[in-house]
């Protein structure tokens, strides 16, 4: 089958329908386009979300099946419970969304690159400015030392990329920003792809058509108004 080719020039240009991503690589539905605010608006709201290397077009993906938490399921650990507790690190949200991206677009162990690329970096600080990406941090001394960011519509929250320099540091964050996003009234957090890491935290593996109709439910319904809003 071969990939629709997305036009750079009309970011309102409709994606394909997700069902028409490749099973292998899986979920590869679309290449080429833009990372405007309009057009990643619009892929989020479909299941849809932008990975390429540096040097490689814009590609787009809808994996099957998709890892989500649903905020209530949140696994704590007892190491993890007894980190919390001791109280090691601040944690905050949206106060150094910069640093953040910084810090995720990191290479990780064993890894020469990073697919955060400048354009990337450039496209999501556009969504934050616009209050549609968030970032949360965690740190240690006024230092940070671990952190995520990504995409909130309506009472869902797609998670991009988390990174840490100091042990729990992101788990740490991480538990933190879902029991305020179940605070907030919101319903889902997209994980995208299975890892261990966000699995022995309680995400778990649905069906893409599953989770589009979640998307179409929970996309369209604000979260609590105070959401976001400065703590």
């Amino acid at each position: 089958m071969q990939l629709a080719v997305l036009d750079p020039l009309n970011d309102s240009e409709p994606f394909p329908p997700a069902f028409l991503a490749l099973p292998e690589p899986n979920g590869l539905l679309a290449v080429g386009g833009c990372l405007s605010p309009i057009r990643l608006v619009n892929a989020y709201r479909q299941g849809i979300f932008p990975w390429y290397n540096p040097g490689e077009p814009i590609l787009w993906w809808s994996p099957d099946p998709r890892l989500v938490l649903f905020p209530e399921k949140l696994n704590v650990s007892r190491s993890l419970a007894k980190r919390l507790r001791k109280g090691d690190y601040v944690v905050t949200y949206d106060q150094a969304f910069d640093q953040v991206m910084e810090g995720c677009a990191e290479p990780r162990t064993h890894e020469s690159g990073t697919w955060i690329t400048d354009e990337i970096k450039e496209a999501y600080r556009d969504l934050h400015h616009l209050g549609v990406a968030h970032s949360v941090e965690a740190w240690c001394n006024g230092e940070l030392t671990g952190g995520l960011y990504g995409v909130a519509i309506g009472q869902v929250f797609f998670g991009e990329s988390m990174f840490h320099t100091r042990t729990d540091a992101s788990k740490v964050a991480f538990a933190f920003i879902v029991e305020k996003l179940r605070q907030w009234n919101y319903r889902l957090i997209d994980c995208q792809v299975k890892t261990h890491h966000l699995l022995s935290l309680g995400a778990e593996e649905i069906d893409r058509e599953e989770f589009i109709g979640y998307l179409h439910q929970f996309c369209e319904v604000e979260p609590r108004p105070d959401a976001w809003q400065a703590p």
